[in-house]
């Protein structure tokens, strides 16, 4: 069975960046959110097993997501996938529950090791 991703990012264009840096051979369903509301509602469908996430969006911020899937009890994996790297920001996202920062762009070679560290990917 597939598991299910979502690419949460405000850019379409870092969107497709992130999913095109993905292994061609993992079996998954991506989904897209262009923002923290829409992401936390495909979550609450059932629409991310694993989600990649910016840290910068309009309206609701990657932070802000973050702190609600918490509250939730965070079921969800979630990579943090941001250019947006400040001091401390690194450590906030782990405290809230990430479970690995990438610097944009994303590649196969920075996400691989993550996913396999997780059992996300063989």
């Amino acid at each position: 069975m597939a598991l299910s991703v979502l690419v949460v990012d405000d850019s379409a264009l870092a969107r497709k960046i992130l999913i095109n840096a993905l292994p061609e051979d993992w079996d998954i369903e991506v989904q897209q959110a262009s923002s923290g509301a829409e992401a936390l509602r495909l979550y609450h469908e059932g629409k991310a097993s694993v989600m990649f996430l910016d840290l910068t969006m309009p309206d609701m911020d990657g932070f802000q997501v973050l702190v609600q899937l918490k509250r939730e009890d965070l079921n969800v994996f979630v990579i943090v996938v941001s250019a947006d790297i400040q001091p401390g920001a690194v450590e906030r996202v782990k405290q809230l529950g990430a479970i690995a920062f990438v610097k944009k762009p994303a590649s196969t070679e920075k996400l691989v090791p993550i996913l396999k560290e997780y059992g996300l990917y063989e």
